[in-house]
């Protein structure tokens, strides 16, 4: 028979498992590392060429810094969290997240000088001003400031392009090679990301219905939004497919897509999102890795 220490045991050890998952997943630590491994699944679209983990790191900072630069924006801290766990999570750790941010902007300032990649500004300045201005409301628009994701419709456009030009553009870069050669891969990641963007704007119904922010579920409902959603993902196995992806991971990328789509509504958790929505972004790049 198991002693009452033993017992005992599983029970504390709960709350510090969910602290560490809270904090992975909510410092967008999860999302980051997903934003790395597609980098270097990215890497493996020109053989022989090894992964530049630097490129990889790079790329893991930058995230990071971005969505917690995103967390930590003043306007955001004077909302009511309204039953999300993520938002009071954050609020709490405001600073922590501020001194994350931090850190990652070294560590991106110091890849991007190191290996040179300012020689490039003129091609990524675009990219990083919509990254970084994504949520901020410094455009007047119909009487007031508004941020960039306002502009009705073009909230899961600009993330989609922004995650796979920087995920397929800067391994292109790094290896000079033009990133005509894997337009495909580029179509691929920019379908399957903006499919994924339309979970989250479900989740976000009702604070982007009260600030008038027209995403496909405001507009369209939820059921028009999935169908919506479901066309992008097969769009993204289309491109898939003619680039020759190994049926197992474009089959289970899908199943997974497929079914976080369907299962999405405003009341699911936030590890739902956080985790399993999230979390689709690394089956294709980690069952393509593997696979090699």
């Amino acid at each position: 028979m198991d002693s009452p220490a033993s017992l005992a045991a599983p029970v504390a050890a709960r709350p510090l498992l969910r602290r560490v998952l809270d904090a992975v997943l909510f410092s967008s630590v999860w999302l980051a590392g997903a934003a790395a491994v597609q980098t270097a699944a990215s890497f493996r679209r020109w053989p022989p060429e090894g992964v530049n983990g630097r490129v990889v790191a790079l790329v893991f900072a930058a995230t990071l810094l971005v969505y917690n630069l995103d967390a930590v924006l003043p306007f955001k801290h004077r909302q009511p969290a309204a039953g999300s766990g993520r938002k009071a999570w954050q609020q709490r750790h405001r600073r922590a997240l501020a001194v994350l941010a931090g850190a990652a902007a070294l560590a991106a300032g110091y890849f991007f000088l190191a290996d040179g990649w300012w020689h490039f500004l003129p091609a990524l300045l675009p990219l990083t001003g919509l990254a970084l201005l994504y949520s901020w409301p410094l455009v007047r628009w119909q009487g007031r400031r508004r941020a960039v994701r306002e502009v009705p419709l073009l909230k899961g456009f600009l993330i989609a392009g922004v995650w796979s030009a920087i995920t397929v553009g800067l391994p292109a870069l790094a290896l000079h090679r033009p990133l005509a050669e894997a337009l495909g891969l580029l179509a691929q990641r920019f379908a399957l990301v903006l499919a994924l963007t339309i979970v989250f704007d479900i989740r976000d119904l009702s604070r982007d219905r009260a600030a008038g922010t027209r995403t496909f579920p405001v507009v369209l409902g939820v059921a028009g939004a999935k169908a919506v959603a479901l066309a992008f993902l097969a769009v993204a196995m289309t491109f898939g497919y003619e680039r020759g992806m190994p049926p197992l991971g474009l089959g289970l990328t899908t199943l997974a897509a497929a079914a976080v789509i369907l299962l999405a509504e405003e009341r699911r958790s936030d590890y739902f999102f956080a985790l399993l929505a999230d979390g689709v972004l690394l089956v294709p790049a980690v069952l393509y890795l593997v696979g090699k």
